[in-house]
């Protein structure tokens, strides 16, 4: 979401004087709403559907939703059958069992099937619309009708204030300058990833204004690159493998590119990544490669062990490993000793990345709000009365594979539900 006013760590602690030039708290020409959401993504506008009565939910961008549109190839993988807390990170590893608890997969699934829209499960979980994306957009976009919340597209945040216990947002709606006054406001305009499409660090930024702490965010769910493009000559292969980086192993697919690794394996361990660490790959998972050459040296003694490989492996793979595993020989003439380290390469490649390719493809931010400063049940600011945050906004990151929407439709859901049981 686009602002035109610098909201970070200078201005902690300036809340009552962060706003925009010329705007002043209580000018008899504010708008009064009881809620505003900054963000019309997946948990700006879910909490928008849900919060009560008189919410008005802004965003920078001309259409509502827009990173759930372009999800999961265009179906959108709303959620994950196996949704738990061990698939999500973050520096408190308890702080999301709450939300995910109290408003869960089955939940939305529930909410898919009574607006009539057809799924399937594509593998390990992962759910997503027999049609386009966009229904899921539409009927977020009913549910914030239905409540009587009004969306504003192409809105600039210019400035945020708080005075005599209300939130002051001062807009930019066309040439219109515009305040509104709310006694809640709700951060949901996620984080830096895929910025041409408009992601910013406003939420952190408003954050540290109201003296919120921010973790180190980072490009999260991302390929890897490498250094002189060292896979250009096999990029658009592909093979199952199991990885791991500083965290549990994933057996997925893995894609060799110009730049270097992607692929689901690979974008799921980039989440654990360290600059500077090694990745660890297994070309043959579920597959006894000391077995697999032991019986080819009994029954094939004459073929090359690339050949033998060949069958388990994409031949332009092979061909890659060749050079450095000597595979052009005949398996007779492998020693044991030499079996053994090829076996080790197979099940165990070290590869030490250059990095990646950064938050213009990453699929989310990792790090965030800190939920040090947040409480868990609300997803309320602890010591700011009315301010929430939710969504990636928030230090909370999961798998790949529709985790990341729960994570936004379970926390959109606590603090609606916080929104709307305050009396006023």
């Amino acid at each position: 979401m686009a602002h035109g006013q610098s909201f970070g760590p200078a201005g902690a602690g300036k809340a009552e004087t962060g706003l925009a030039s010329g705007a002043e708290p209580g000018h008899p020409g504010a708008m009064q709403v009881r809620t505003l959401i900054l963000g019309a993504g997946a948990a700006g506008l879910f909490c928008a559907a849900r919060a009560g009565r008189d919410v008005l939910v802004i965003d920078h961008a001309k259409a509502p939703g827009e990173k759930i549109r372009i999800s999961g190839g265009g179906r959108c993988n709303f959620t994950n059958l196996h949704c738990a807390p061990e698939a999500f990170l973050g520096r408190n590893p308890h702080f999301h069992k709450s939300a995910l608890s109290r408003y869960t997969q089955w939940d939305f699934i529930a909410e898919v099937d009574a607006a009539g829209i057809a799924w399937h499960e594509k593998e390990a979980g992962q759910l997503f619309c027999d049609g386009r994306a966009t229904q899921i957009v539409d009927m977020l976009r009913e549910r914030v009708a239905a409540n009587g919340a009004s969306l504003w597209l192409e809105t600039e945040v210019t400035g945020i204030g708080h005075s005599d216990g209300a939130f002051i947002a001062c807009l930019r709606r066309g040439e219109k300058d515009i305040e509104v006054r709310a006694r809640h406001l709700v951060l949901a305009t996620g984080g830096k990833s895929i910025p041409k499409m408009g992601a910013t660090g406003l939420a952190y930024d408003i954050a540290w204004q109201f003296g919120l702490g921010v973790t180190e965010t980072r490009p999260a769910l991302v390929p890897f690159t490498f250094p002189e493009r060292r896979f250009t000559e096999i990029s658009g292969v592909s093979a199952p493998v199991a990885a791991r980086a500083d965290g549990p192993s994933f057996e997925a697919g893995m894609l060799f590119t110009h730049r270097g690794l992607s692929g689901p394996a690979m974008l799921q361990i980039s989440s654990y990544w360290q600059d500077g660490a090694e990745i660890e790959i297994d070309l043959l998972p579920g597959v006894d490669a000391g077995g697999l050459l032991d019986r080819a040296r009994r029954e094939q003694g004459a073929r090359q062990i690339g050949t033998i490989l060949g069958q388990h492996l994409p031949s332009r793979l092979v061909s890659h490993l060749s050079g450095g595993l000597r595979l052009d020989r005949r398996i007779a003439d492998l020693t044991r000793p030499e079996q053994e380290g090829l076996v080790e390469a197979l099940h165990h490649w070290r590869l030490r990345p250059g990095g990646t390719e950064g938050y213009r493809t990453a699929e989310v931010t990792l790090g965030g709000i800190s939920t040090d400063d947040l409480l868990s049940r609300t997803m309320r600011a602890r010591d700011v009365p009315g301010l929430y945050a939710i969504g990636e906004a928030v230090d909370v990151t999961g798998w790949l594979g529709g985790y990341n929407f729960q994570w936004a439709w379970s926390s959109a859901f606590a603090a609606a539900e916080a929104i709307r049981d305050i009396a006023d």
